[in-house]
């Protein structure tokens, strides 16, 4: 029974007090952490994602970006950084999530298509218009007198994957470790400056005219061409490279905390839809959709790739001899100088 003192006209307003308040709640905001050059990538796809969650659900999202060098950008969520999703260049990064606290489930890998992988890319040469030191291949990086710009590879996914890219190169071509580190030595030394991270690499070649080559991703060479101009540069594909693909995963530990589980992980299986799809190969990542990639084949010509678990190792393994402390790369940075 209703007590005489509270109105109809009352309970009405309360229930839509109520009723308001429930759909604020259902607006939410998600954070994408994401690594440095993904930004033009997600500022298209966020609002397509948030327009098709709207049409599904009725509800409203928005979400945010955070970008930097790939490895930072992990240990900053791993050191509080609340990201519902996670979106690198490299697996070690995630990895490095689900073996640290557990933010991250340690199947990841099996949560979406792909490995989790919604496209690739791969590591390139940009040279200056002309190219007119004649760059064609790994080998005329470590030769004297070439500069060559790379981000750091301690900090940087696509430092990384260009250190491995020229090891495993080298590994091929000479057959053994020993003629493999010799290599990368050589090309290292030709290295002036560590940017954190590949958006800095860009801008030391590009702005600051730092350098002969850039080694970087494919997309940021077309992306490098939009901005800056493609009278200025070239873009050379080497004989052998690397098949660099771009993991992501839920922070489970923050989505559950948060109540965005069900939006977050509806944002990673957006990307591998087809008009996902589309905007990847728009922004010259290539997209794991066959339909989409065959459009786009143009964009992408064929180049023969390793990947690092098939040539070099498991990045287990990879990350310890390499990347560790004292390990491999660090030696070679101490005998540079």
């Amino acid at each position: 029974m209703i007590p005489r003192f509270i109105s109809w006209a009352g309970l009405a307003l309360a229930f839509l007090v109520v009723s308001a308040l429930t759909v604020k709640a259902e607006d939410q905001t998600i954070l994408n952490v994401s690594y440095d050059v993904s930004r033009e990538l997600y500022k298209d796809i966020n609002p397509a994602f948030a327009a098709k969650w709207k049409a599904d659900s009725g509800n409203t999202v928005t979400v945010n970006q955070s970008h930097g060098g790939s490895s930072k950008q992990a240990q900053s969520v791993a050191q509080g950084l609340e990201a519902d999703v996670i979106t690198m260049n490299q697996a070690p990064d995630i990895d490095f999530l689900a073996d640290n606290g557990g933010l991250v489930a340690k199947d990841w890998k099996s949560k979406f298509p792909n490995e989790s992988a919604p496209y690739t890319t791969t590591s390139i040469f940009l040279v200056r218009k002309g190219n007119p030191k004649g760059i064609k291949d790994w080998d005329d990086l470590a030769k004297p007198g070439i500069g060559v710009i790379v981000p750091n590879p301690k900090t940087s996914g696509n430092g990384r994957y260009t250190y491995l890219a020229a090891w495993g190169y080298a590994l091929k071509k000479t057959g053994n470790d020993a003629g493999a580190r010799d290599f990368v030595k050589a090309l290292f030394k030709n290295v002036p400056v560590l940017d954190g991270g590949g958006r800095g690499a860009t801008t030391t070649f590009t702005q600051r005219a730092t350098g002969d080559v850039l080694v970087t991703f494919e997309n940021e060479a077309a992306l490098i061409a939009q901005e800056v101009g493609a009278d200025q540069f070239e873009v050379v594909y080497p004989s052998l490279t690397i098949d660099a693909p771009a993991p992501v995963a839920v922070v489970a530990s923050v989505a559950n905390k948060r109540g965005t589980t069900k939006v977050a992980e509806a944002y990673l299986n957006y990307l591998f839809t087809p008009e996902a799809q589309a905007i990847i190969a728009k922004h010259n990542f290539r997209p794991r959709d066959a339909a989409v990639l065959a459009a786009n084949k143009a964009k992408f010509p064929a180049v023969e790739t390793f990947s690092v678990e098939t040539l070099i190792g498991p990045w287990s393994k990879v990350l310890k001899d390499h990347f560790a402390s004292d390990g491999i790369y660090d030696q070679i940075a101490a005998e540079k100088k």
